[in-house]
């Protein structure tokens, strides 16, 4: 219990970090863009466009994070503290300060609120406007000195301290080893915290500098989850040989890499063919020089190609394929010689929905005849569960239902949703933000338990009570 406690935990911190870099993702690419296009080594150099680059960097997009942080603790008035703040750790470092944006943003935010809370019931009538304005410059204010002089060089000191240390497994040839830590963490649904959270800062001070980064390419490659899909296509059984190949689709031209997870978990010898094949991977890419102009999200091969920079595109090739190869051996092989009960987490899914069907449906019973949203929920909210729910959504409307199935992060699950459908790794956030009831699933694609859920909205008893 523990455990699960401090995974969610985890997970919720992740998510977090998440939820400020998402929203902000294609500005990140609009950066990239103009990067790839525009500096002397890009596809199309021009001095003029070119100027574009170093302010983007430097002042938009670390803003942009820092306001959405601030948003997210605090609303609109969060979102100007956010943005305050982080203006004192930009003007305050020589680097783009995206961890500092990460660090202001939510401070901001938090402390604003937490003001006007202390305030609202001792604002004079008449006087709203200008206590409100003068509270929001005054903090703000101190906010961005604060930032200005300690935050800002104590992330300085802390981000330099991850950079060099990640450098020195650049320069020994280690880099491959990230591996080990990133894989594991992916099925653990961190694979969004890591990315975003650690290498995508590290990315763009590198591409700042270089034009491209291999930080953006050390936990994204869809290759490796593809040769673990490819294996299951072939040597798997039931279930997970059934799906794999649609998953296999969706994961690798989608980029929603959380759909070969459950493959995992279910067997969980598959880290090591995720391991094998990432740093593969990783090898190959440092072997060719390869490198990304922003981070690839979702993490696709069409992603992966529309952002490699001119002269690139073998090497990222090469990566992507040499980690297919490796993972597609490596879980052939687990396959093969692993004797254990093939589909032992799809036959567990299938017990737990009927004792769930059996035991009254989940709770699902007695509010299917009033159900009018239904939330898809994952880490991000914007990859399996917009998937899972775009799938659900067109099955009910063939059905003839048009109940509204949305796909929305963790940490935003509305209050007015009547059934959450999350994975079953995310079942401790999920209860610490909403007491709705809850569809545990192991895989968003044709997950038993969906189907259960399906029957229990379109079955005869429940026509009669929507009627």
């Amino acid at each position: 219990m523990a455990n699960k406690s401090i995974r969610a935990r985890v997970q919720a911190f992740g998510g977090f970090l998440t939820a400020m870099v998402i929203p902000n993702i294609g500005a990140f690419i609009a950066w990239g863009f103009i990067t790839a296009l525009f500096i002397p080594t890009g596809w199309t150099p021009n001095s003029h466009f070119g100027q574009l680059v170093s302010p983007m960097i430097t002042y938009l997009l670390p803003l942009m994070i820092g306001s959405t942080g601030g948003h997210l603790m605090g609303g609109k008035r969060g979102a100007v503290m956010g943005g305050i703040g982080t203006m004192g750790v930009i003007v305050g470092a020589d680097i783009p300060m995206f961890i500092g944006a990460m660090v202001m943003g939510p401070l901001g935010g938090y402390l604003i609120k937490v003001v006007d809370k202390a305030l609202e019931k001792r604002i004079p009538a008449g006087f709203e406007m200008v206590i409100n304005n003068f509270s929001l410059g005054i903090l703000g204010m101190l906010l961005c000195l604060l930032a200005y002089e300690v935050i800002g060089p104590a992330v300085m000191e802390a981000n330099n301290f991850v950079k060099q240390g990640i450098e020195a497994l650049v320069a020994t040839g280690y880099l491959p080893l990230l591996s080990v830590i990133n894989e594991p963490a992916k099925v653990l649904f961190l694979n969004n915290a890591i990315d975003q959270g650690v290498y995508y800062p590290l990315g763009m001070q590198d591409t700042a500098v270089a034009g491209k980064s291999i930080y953006f390419m050390v936990a994204s490659n869809p290759g490796p989850g593809l040769g673990i899909l490819l294996a299951f296509s072939l040597f798997g059984k039931g279930l997970s040989k059934k799906s794999a190949p649609g998953a296999m689709i969706i994961h690798f031209l989608g980029g929603i890499h959380e759909l070969y997870f459950p493959y995992v978990l279910m067997k969980p010898l598959m880290i090591i063919a995720m391991i094998a094949g990432g740093m593969t991977g990783i090898y190959v890419f440092e072997l060719f020089g390869a490198g990304l102009v922003a981070g690839p999200s979702p993490g696709s091969i069409f992603a992966y190609l529309a952002l490699t920079p001119r002269g690139g595109f073998i090497g990222t090739c090469a990566g992507v394929l040499a980690g297919t190869v490796v993972s597609f051996v490596v879980a052939s092989a687990i396959l093969k010689f692993d004797k254990s009960p093939a589909e032992d987490s799809f036959a567990d899914s299938q017990a737990a929905s009927k004792k769930r069907k059996a035991e009254g449906k989940s709770g699902i019973q007695p509010v299917a005849a009033s159900i009018r949203l239904i939330a898809f929920v994952c880490d991000a909210g914007m990859g399996s569960s917009a998937m899972g729910a775009t799938t659900f959504r067109k099955k009910l409307q063939k059905a003839g239902y048009e109940i509204e199935v949305k796909h929305y992060s963790i940490e935003n699950i509305p209050a007015d949703a009547d059934i959450i459908v999350t994975h079953a790794s995310l079942e401790g956030r999920a209860q610490r933000v909403t007491d709705r009831p809850l569809i545990l699933i192991k895989n968003y694609l044709g997950d038993p338990a969906l189907d259960v859920l399906f029957t229990d909205i379109t079955s005869p008893a429940q026509q009669g009570a929507t009627a």
